[in-house]
């Protein structure tokens, strides 16, 4: 399953053209997509018009939605959060934090466009859709 990172469907249903958003539509229709829920907040927060809106979660919701926490998965987040600032990165996100590490402990593949999830593809095994 690849869960896809609101930095690619931002700038999806903004009609910015990106690898990332290329490999969207590449993958749409093609592969099992999944939204995490708070990546479906951050996405649906950022719509004006309620039409928008409601298309926007329409779609989103046709995917398979990722309970993104839970207790295990925070405190795993928090020992990745610690290996990476004892490596020397400072991850600024701790929702990123959190995304990586559903994806590295589901085994889920991850498209994003945000350069925070680097260090978990470098040090941790996230892994991403190139």
């Amino acid at each position: 399953m690849i869960l896809v990172d609101s930095s690619v469907w931002i700038d999806y249903f903004n009609g910015t053209i990106t690898p990332e958003t290329d490999k969207l539509d590449s993958l749409l229709g093609e592969e099992l997509l999944a939204i995490g829920d708070l990546i479906l907040t951050e996405v649906l927060q950022g719509f004006g018009s309620e039409r928008d809106f409601n298309q926007a979660r329409k779609m989103l919701t046709s995917f398979t939605v990722v309970e993104l926490g839970g207790r295990e998965i925070a405190i795993q987040a928090a020992r990745n959060f610690r290996t990476l600032r004892e490596l020397g990165v400072t991850v600024c996100k701790t929702i990123d934090t959190v995304i990586a590490t559903r994806c590295i402990e589901s085994g889920y593949d991850l498209l994003h466009s945000d350069k925070d999830f680097d260090p978990f593809a470098k040090y941790l095994g996230l892994r991403v859709v190139a």
